[in-house]
């Protein structure tokens, strides 16, 4: 692409990501332990129609929607902290999150022998719970490094160390507590998995996330001011305290709202921003969506390989998300080492 003028090389760059994501998402629909016949899903006497439009096509949207997510709020904390090592994790709404479910699943059974709850909570019950919990913590971190009206970064990234600290060992006295069905499912929600992906939590997904989505990519403008510093972002006319305030809820309730779906997915906020900040640079006009459109990619194609690499059972999509960021984020420590070296 180099000779191209900047407008024509961006647009072929996003056409390169759609239909990247065009294509991952048609190998995502075909792949798995049933193997589907294309000509069989609008006849729905078939198995291959209940398949795709039952299990395959909601799993995938819903893969589409969290890895949108996850890159998105990746690359707007990374602009807001200007440090190449943030991820939306560092402030603890994932592992607070992560709570809330595991506690559901823990003692839900308990509950249901006391309290007859409706099937439409029931069912609902741990990704309500997860968001809630997710929600508290975000609250709870905005009052600690809130002080007349201002937000400090440093305080807020040490609180998110210690929540995530105290979820932990949560999470770890929940584990001892579980019995072996309900230790599987802990594993399984704590490393991640759409394998409980349906149309409702599609839809749910969708009317939380898409708004927050749009709403953090209105604030491209103050990301790129505030590469030059807060104070120079104040000069150039953006309300630093007022922006720091809207990128931090956004993502916060949009992190909430994803792990309360999928579980945590780490590392997919790392290494997604970096990836297209090599192909774009750090212009957050084209940062934003661009990391949406790999984020998606990747999550893709990671959620794939963990449908089918032990085929006909599952891979916690963590553990390959986690193969793939691990050696990427101690990349970038020994980068970030050999700079603060020179």
């Amino acid at each position: 692409m180099h000779g191209m003028k900047p407008t024509a090389t961006r647009l072929v760059q996003s056409l390169l990501l759609v239909a990247g994501l065009f294509a991952a998402s048609i190998f995502a629909l075909s792949q798995g332990a049933f193997s589907i016949q294309w000509s069989g899903i609008l006849d729905n006497q078939t198995s291959h129609h209940a398949v795709f439009w039952s299990i395959r096509l909601p799993r995938a949207l819903l893969t589409i929607l969290v890895g949108a997510s996850l890159g998105v709020c990746g690359a707007a904390m990374q602009g807001l902290f200007r440090n190449p090592l943030a991820d939306p994790s560092l402030i603890g709404i994932s592992s607070g999150a992560a709570l809330g479910a595991s506690a559901t699943i823990v003692f839900a059974q308990h509950l249901r022998t006391i309290i007859e709850l409706p099937e439409a909570i029931s069912l609902s019950l741990t990704p309500l719970m997860a968001f809630l919990v997710g929600l508290l913590v975000t609250l709870v971190l905005y009052q600690l490094s809130s002080q007349k009206g201002k937000t400090n970064i440093a305080i807020l990234l040490l609180a998110g160390v210690a929540i995530q600290a105290i979820t932990g060992a949560g999470i770890g006295l929940l584990t001892y507590l579980a019995d072996n069905n309900e230790l599987r499912d802990l594993t399984f929600w704590s490393m991640g998995s759409f394998n409980a992906a349906n149309w409702t939590a599609v839809k749910i997904t969708s009317l939380c996330v898409v708004p927050s989505l749009l709403l953090l990519l209105t604030q491209s403008k103050a990301l790129n001011a505030f590469m030059i510093g807060e104070q120079n972002a104040f000069y150039l006319g953006i309300r630093v305290e007022r922006t720091k305030r809207i990128i931090i809820i956004l993502t916060a309730l949009t992190i909430g709202i994803v792990v309360s779906v999928s579980g945590i997915i780490g590392f997919i906020g790392l290494v997604v921003p970096h990836l297209i900040r090599l192909l774009v640079g750090a212009n957050h006009n084209f940062l934003l969506p661009f990391s949406a459109l790999f984020g998606a990619i990747l999550l893709l194609l990671a959620d794939t390989l963990a449908r089918t690499v032990i085929a006909p059972a599952e891979l916690p999509i963590g553990i390959i998300t986690a193969l793939i960021g691990g050696p990427f984020f101690l990349y970038l420590l020994i980068k970030q080492r050999r700079q603060l070296l020179l």
